[in-house]
């Protein structure tokens, strides 16, 4: 039986820890690509990888490239190319160069991987999955943002802390975008199937939401960087979802149409994913107040994208 194929674009910190959950867990070979003057640095990355497989015990192949004809192939694309946002740098800067970015990244994958899953990583996620699908011309299922299962994760630490359990029991959900824009849900949070607003009172519920919202913030101020190893295995889990076809149900940002009336667009919702990618958006009754708290995360998006077909108006 052929082993499946990861290729990771961008061999930076998350691109390439990416690459170790993804071999790590040995969902297949791993491709791990970066542009010309950075190949050196992808083929150290991955040659250092491929030498843990006899301690870790991984039987899967790991190569480093700047050659895009590597990601033939592949069942899954995870792309993290583009810059992170620097000191004085408006939004609208950032929306620009790494626009430029992903679209480069997107033709490529789009004329050697023409069948993957694309799960996308980099920043604004939320305009940075809408580009990859426009300039990729594929269907929707096959592109997804990588957001959700990051900030549903660090809610789900920091409630356990809180709580002093197993994160493990813990189950949540979080809709909308990533950061600020995101939607809590602590009716629907439980610990092993007790609600969580039984266990903790409503102000520590707020503090962990808050936390969670500002998690990436939080580390950044720690070690003067953005955080990689949580976007990483967050990536991870969703590329085995689709590799293993587990149907596992993760937020992430999806294409939705009329799915909770937003109208055409990539946003933060639990989503079914397998091997089809993004198989189904799950849809689920929300409150009047969460209602108007998703409404506005999603016109926060539709705000971002806005700016991307202003900046390139082919892309609208």
């Amino acid at each position: 039986m052929q082993r499946a194929k990861i290729s990771v674009i961008g061999a930076g910190n998350v691109g390439a820890t990416c690459a170790h959950w993804a071999a790590a867990k040995e969902l297949g070979d791993v491709v791990l690509l970066d542009i010309p003057d950075r190949e050196g640095v992808a083929k150290g990355k991955a040659l250092d990888l491929a030498c843990c497989g006899p301690i870790e015990r991984f039987d899967c192949k790991v190569i480093g490239t700047a050659d895009y004809k590597d990601i033939a192939g592949s069942e899954v694309v995870i792309l993290t190319a583009g810059l992170p946002r620097k000191p004085g740098m408006s939004r609208d800067d950032l929306i620009e160069t790494n626009v430029k970015i992903v679209r480069s990244v997107s033709e490529k994958i789009a004329e050697f991987a023409p069948r993957a899953k694309v799960i996308v990583v980099s920043n604004p996620l939320d305009a940075m999955v809408y580009t990859a699908w426009k300039v990729t011309g594929f269907a929707t299922n096959q592109v997804v943002g990588q957001a959700g299962a990051l900030d549903v994760a660090r809610y789900r630490a920091f409630l356990a802390m809180e709580i002093g359990c197993s994160i493990e029991d813990i189950s949540a959900l979080l809709l909308g975008g990533h950061g600020d824009d995101m939607v809590p849900l602590p009716r629907l949070t439980s610990v092993h199937g007790v609600p969580v607003t039984d266990l903790l009172p409503a102000e520590k519920i707020t503090a962990c939401v808050e936390r969670a919202k500002a998690g990436g913030g939080e580390i950044v101020k720690l070690m003067g960087t953005s955080a990689y190893y949580a976007p990483a295995s967050g990536s991870v889990q969703m590329a085995e979802a689709i590799i293993k076809d587990k149907k596992r149900i993760i937020p992430s940002a999806a294409y939705c149409g009329k799915e909770f009336g937003v109208g055409g667009y990539f946003v933060g919702v639990p989503a079914v994913l397998g091997a089809g990618g993004v198989e189904k958006v799950v849809e689920f009754k929300l409150t009047a107040e969460e209602q108007k708290l998703f409404n506005e995360s999603a016109s926060h998006v539709k705000d971002l994208v806005a700016v991307v077909q202003k900046m390139f108006p082919d892309l609208a």
